[in-house]
């Protein structure tokens, strides 16, 4: 079983509103923090890794 885990920036352990990573063999599982037993999407590690940086460059910003 993987450890699902949120950022340190998302303003602590009972902060609800982000989303939750974990690591598995085929890729990183990403799911809404609110309803952990909910969907949940399975991305490639490459494609996680371009996401971070599409994000940290502020591309994705609303």
């Amino acid at each position: 079983m993987s450890e699902w885990r949120k950022s340190s920036h998302s303003g602590g352990l009972n902060d609800d509103a982000c989303v939750e990573i974990a690591e598995f063999s085929d890729g990183v599982g990403v799911r809404d923090s609110k309803d952990p037993d909910g969907d949940r999407l399975g991305i490639s590690r490459t494609e996680f890794a371009e996401l971070v940086q599409r994000v940290k460059r502020g591309e994705l910003d609303l």
